[in-house]
């Protein structure tokens, strides 16, 4: 049987579904962690697809597993379907415009990205149907990648431990394997407790919490020269203890985000602070307390796993747009600023093939860029490291937004639904499901990639979270 013939035939047949199924997700635009309309559409269409559906994996009301088959190999896609504060702007409109003032918007694609891993596994699905292959292939809704690290409670739940091959993308603004690997993050809460006094008459009998914050804050400043240069500490306030200046503030809290390229190395850091913390609660006579909130891993890119699902993009090869995705793609890079634009060129400088679409003027990208091997971490943290930790993972990256586009923008959230990111999306599909076929069918390619997660993790994943620490809901 001709696998990319069977695959784009299976999922183009479909498109209709799957462009009202992105559509009607970028319409609910909900929270991390909230997503109860697009879990519970996304779990409807997955059981008219044909799939078992189970619910509330991780004790989170929105995750769920859609499977179908039984043994393995286990193959799974990952998708997500959470939107960001403060992005929500009309469809398909080149000037900032809101649709609703001040809501949530898809400003990062998750409703093209768990549109595209659902129609993926049911390519997967159909397939194994048509042809009598025996395994297991299963799509995971994973709410809170934005917020709320669902896939690390999953994880640390054991949901990915028996799974052979995970794929999954990202929608952006080109086509290629995604080779860097991400920050680990851990998210934590300081909280100091003083004694409230007047502070002009009394101060002495007073214990500043307040000032707790303001002298780890400093600690941590100076702390950041003696960590690698890869890490990342940034913090805010959530509690500065009240508006009176003349009371000693008795709480005051600072939260706190330590990044780093691997997860041992963040967690080293993290006993660092804590550590800076703890002198800053003696030196004002105040109670610490430490909270976790939540922790991811760095993402691990599967050797083996990525090179197959990259010749699955070549293969089913990059969107074809046409002249009206071409027209609102340069009216969307109008609203780019010099520097935006100046960035993302800079950052392809050494890609032949996208210097030559840039120097042609073009505004998206229709190529297959080469696969290369990538030298340092992404500047962000997803919680798809999670998994990657678990099983052996891969992803991709396709076009749905013009060239140039920031992530986590208005100008995102106007292409996330419009024909451009209908073509990504479906292309998206077609190579995650064909690259899924070519690793199912391929035992001695499936050991390989088992045989890097066990020299990547160490023999086993270790949760940066420890058991007590619930999803936050």
């Amino acid at each position: 049987m001709d696998q990319k013939a069977f695959v784009c035939k299976a999922i183009e047949a479909k498109q209709e579904l799957y462009d009202r199924i992105a559509d009607q997700i970028w319409q609910y635009a909900e929270a991390g962690m909230k997503e109860y309309r697009s879990a519970e559409y996304l779990e409807q269409q997955a059981r008219e697809l044909g799939f078992t559906v189970e619910t509330g994996q991780a004790g989170i009301p929105t995750a769920f597993v859609a499977s179908y088959g039984s043994g393995h190999p286990v193959i799974a896609f990952l998708g997500e379907y959470d939107a960001l504060p403060g992005l929500s702007q009309k469809a398909a409109c080149p000037v900032k415009d809101e649709l609703v003032p001040g809501a949530y918007g898809h400003g990062c694609g998750h409703n093209c990205l768990g549109t595209a891993s659902l129609a993926a596994a049911a390519a997967v699905m159909e397939y194994m149907k048509e042809t009598g292959f025996q395994g297991t292939v299963r799509y995971y809704g994973c709410p809170g990648e934005e917020y709320g690290s669902a896939k690390a409670f999953m994880a640390r739940d054991g949901y990915f431990d028996d799974v052979d091959a995970c794929f999954t993308w990202h929608p952006g603004t080109t086509n290629n394997a995604w080779l860097s690997s991400s920050l680990a993050n851990l998210s934590v809460f300081f909280k100091f407790k003083g004694r409230t006094s007047h502070a002009a008459s009394t101060p002495h009998l007073g214990r500043s919490a307040l000032d707790a914050c303001e002298l780890m804050s400093m600690g941590v400043n100076y702390l950041r020269e003696h960590i690698i240069p890869e890490a990342r500490v940034h913090y805010a306030y959530v509690d500065v203890g009240g508006i009176a200046p003349n009371v000693v503030q008795d709480h005051a809290a600072v939260h706190y985000f330590i990044r780093a390229p691997r997860v041992y190395q963040m967690m080293e850091i993290y006993d660092r602070v804590c550590d800076v913390a703890r002198g800053a609660a003696l030196m004002t006579g105040t109670q610490l307390e430490i909270q976790i909130h939540e922790g991811l891993s760095d993402y691990v890119p599967n050797g083996p796993l990525t090179k197959v699902l990259y010749k699955a993009l070549q293969e089913v090869g990059a969107p074809q747009f046409d002249d009206a995705d071409r027209q609102l793609a340069a009216e969307i890079r109008k609203s780019l600023t010099e520097d935006q634009l100046q960035s993302f060129q800079e950052k392809y400088a050494g890609v032949p093939e996208m210097q030559e679409l840039i120097e042609k003027g073009a505004v998206l990208c229709d190529i297959v860029l080469p696969y290369t091997l990538a030298s340092s971490p992404m500047g962000g943290s997803t919680d798809v490291g999670d998994a990657s930790y678990c099983a052996p993972t891969a992803q991709i990256n396709v076009a749905t937004e013009a060239l140039a586009t920031p992530g986590h923008t208005w100008q995102v959230t106007a292409q996330s639904c419009s024909s451009i990111a209908h073509k990504g999306t479906i292309k998206a599909a077609e190579a995650m499901a064909l690259g899924a076929i070519y690793a199912m069918e391929d035992p001695e390619l499936l050991k390989e990639a088992k045989a890097e997660l066990l020299k990547s993790n160490g023999g086993a994943y270790q949760c940066p979270m420890p058991k007590e620490i619930k999803p936050t809901l």
